[in-house]
């Protein structure tokens, strides 16, 4: 199939949940450390350069995008389902500065990337809520809007922990993270509704489902930076599993989608997932080491899976087109 001759113009924002998913797996191979020693350290310091040049590559063109076509930007911006993807940006930032933090060590560039992160994420938070209060109006809360995109900026509030700690701002690190942990089960009480409401999201939006994964996942990681009891960590572990356990039921089915830049949706929370188990198995039971390895092996294939995929789709210019079908009728349109 030939690329679309404005391909540039189809680079939303939910591109950067590539640069997510390449640095969640990089922290994960970094957790391994302890158990495979020197090899985990050069397999995360080469997925982390990776996730790095990714990101470099995306907002390069990002900006390209934003002068040539502004009003594709703006409609994203305007989007009711698109919308909250605008958060895989900071978020990719905060994590860009947690594999150099746990690479490299706590240095200035580390800290550049983590302030502005967490700056952006909470003001990008604010951006996602203050939708809200137009009530059922055009760019309002209507329920067919709401999917488990939305726990996006959720999941980046709690990610400034995971550097925060380490770059002396450890306070501001706990205030973001606790408004992750406020917006998590009010965003789960919504997609429940939801659900009950209007149906499932669509069938092309069903590997978000696994986003409910990252909130807990995260929040883990976070309590164990922060020196929380690890008995907490264990509890969010045990969330997260369910979580994992109850959207491998959807699995086959989205997978059976045609593929598109959504089924990275997958990544960044079996990443997360990965990575809490891995650093939760020192202090486990003898048999949850293998599990731990079996978690990471795992995720590593799917991310090397949707690596070539996209690679193949941006080759054969079925990536970067127009939606085949509209996700969602904007409200008062």
């Amino acid at each position: 199939m030939p690329h679309h001759p404005t391909a540039l113009k189809f680079l939303m924002p939910g591109w950067f949940v590539v640069v997510m998913g390449l640095s969640g797996l990089s922290l994960a191979w970094h957790s391994a450390v302890p158990i495979l020693g020197d090899t985990a350290g050069a397999g995360a310091m080469v997925l982390g350069a990776l996730a790095a040049l990714v990101f470099a590559l995306l907002a390069g063109l990002s900006l390209l995008r934003w002068q040539r076509y502004p009003l594709a930007l703006a409609d994203d911006l305007k989007h009711p389902v698109r919308h909250p993807l605008v958060a895989a940006l900071p978020a990719s930032l905060l994590l860009l500065a947690t594999v150099a933090t746990a690479l490299t060590g706590a240095g200035t560039p580390a800290r550049v990337l983590w302030v502005l992160g967490a700056a952006w994420q909470f003001g990008v938070t604010v951006w996602v809520l203050s939708r809200w209060l137009k009530g059922n109006k055009e760019g309002g809360l209507v329920w067919p809007s709401l999917t488990p995109l939305m726990l996006i900026p959720v999941v980046g509030n709690m990610l400034a922990p995971l550097a925060g700690v380490a770059l002396g701002s450890s306070q501001w690190s706990a205030a973001q993270l606790g408004l992750g942990l406020l917006l998590w089960p009010v965003l789960l009480t919504l997609l429940a509704v939801r659900v009950g409401t209007a149906g499932l999201w669509p069938e092309r939006l069903l590997a978000s489902t696994f986003i409910t994964v990252s909130p807990p996942a995260v929040a883990g990681l976070a309590a164990l930076q922060l020196g929380a009891s690890p008995l907490l960590s264990w509890m969010a572990w045990g969330v997260a599993l369910f979580f994992l356990v109850w959207s491998a039921g959807i699995f086959k089915r989205a997978i059976s989608q045609p593929f598109s830049v959504t089924l990275w949706a997958l990544s960044f929370p079996l990443a997360a997932f990965a990575a809490l188990t891995l650093q939760l198995a020192p202090h486990a039971a003898r048999w949850f080491q293998p599990l731990a390895m079996l978690v990471l092996a795992l995720t590593t294939l799917v991310i090397a899976a949707l690596s070539l995929a996209t690679v193949k789709g941006l080759r054969e210019g079925t990536l970067l087109a127009p939606e085949p079908v509209a996700m969602i009728t904007p409200a008062g349109a």
